[in-house]
């Protein structure tokens, strides 16, 4: 891997991506429901198309045998189970709140220790707010790398200074203004327990930039100014703290949408229960009679009663996407890239 490729033309999650754009977009960026409202469309399309090609003669099914019952009871185990598990799920992410006093006061103490850390990095108090905090980051990294190139602007008229590290160093410093400034804009007002403030603060590829960095320093030491490894420092602390920062949110994030999918799973399961219920007991093979487009009316019935029943396990699903494909593209904190470029 070139130190190009590390300092790269890659910052965005969307350039980093190997998926289109469109998939990245059902992914992350799509409103958690519409995609289960998506899924679940899908399900019920598939359903009617498949069992009225499959099965033509569905209501003389029903009558000759019990595919209704052994559906809907079967669905009704389902969602009782589904929706307990998920309960458990929602105790785990409570679990981790809760603990001894000892446990609570180093959280506090590790929290209050790393805002100590940021503040005398910035020289100023930091954000209450998760995404002015990490803007505050942000910006100091726009602050300092634009310090740097102002010294390689003053340091080209020095004929002692090395063309080409000047070049190289002019070109690091406006490719980490440029990501920095774009992620910042997007933070500017972007609300926790949204998806817009992680969103954002992923796509500030810090890690390679430390690793640039540190490339740097190492090929070019000679070359650089006790003043321009000084401010590369600098730029590299501030980089480090970002890492840990964006990681902390992210997890807070992880638990606040493990908590709303818990809530609205539990919302889902009450009507899917009262469906499959129904349609246990109260449809057979006269609940629907006749044909519309050579579609037997009884099927886009029990389809869309099926449908329905899903919609807990849709949002699971829709949920646990976003979640995974955050987890995937963030395993490591760090310079240590875990893709192709």
């Amino acid at each position: 891997m070139t130190d190009e490729t590390v300092s790269g033309t890659a910052d965005t999650m969307r350039a980093r991506a190997d998926d289109s754009g469109s998939i990245l977009w059902l992914l992350l960026r799509a409103d958690r429901l519409l995609v289960a409202a998506g899924l679940t469309l899908t399900v019920f399309v598939g359903f009617v198309v498949a069992v009225d090609a499959v099965v033509p003669s569905f209501a003389t099914r029903v009558e000759s045998g019990d595919p209704i019952e052994t559906i809907f009871s079967t669905m009704i185990s389902v969602v009782v189970t589904g929706t307990t598990l998920v309960v458990t799920i929602g105790q785990l992410v409570l679990t981790q709140e809760n603990g001894p006093l000892g446990d609570q006061r180093g959280r506090m103490d590790g929290a209050m220790e790393f805002r100590r850390d940021a503040e005398a990095l910035l020289d100023s108090p930091v954000s209450a707010e998760p995404s002015a905090f990490l803007g505050d980051l942000v910006g100091a990294a726009t602050d300092r790398s634009q310090a740097l190139r102002q010294s390689t602007d003053a340091a080209s008229t020095d004929t002692g200074s090395d063309p080409d590290v000047l070049t190289e160093l002019d070109a690091f410093t406006e490719s980490v203004v440029e990501n920095a400034d774009n992620v910042r804009g997007r933070l500017d007002g972007a609300q926790f327990g949204t998806f817009d403030v992680l969103f954002a603060a992923l796509d500030f590829d810090y890690g390679p930039k430390i690793a640039r960095i540190e490339r740097l320093v190492d090929a070019h030491d000679d070359a650089l100014t006790a003043h321009q490894r000084e401010m590369l420092d600098e730029l590299k602390a501030t980089l480090s703290l970002f890492g840990p920062a964006r990681e902390h949110v992210k997890t807070l994030y992880f638990q606040w949408a493990l908590i709303e999918l818990s809530r609205r799973i539990l919302y889902a399961a009450i009507p899917a229960l009262i469906v499959a219920s129904v349609a246990l007991v109260g449809v057979d093979a006269g609940t629907a009679p006749g044909h519309t487009l050579g579609v037997d009316h009884l099927v886009v019935v029990v389809g869309g009663a099926f449908a329905v029943t899903l919609v807990p396990f849709m949002l699971f699903v829709a949920y646990i996407l976003r979640i995974l494909t955050v987890a995937e593209r963030t395993l490591a904190i760090g310079p240590l890239i875990l893709r192709d470029s």
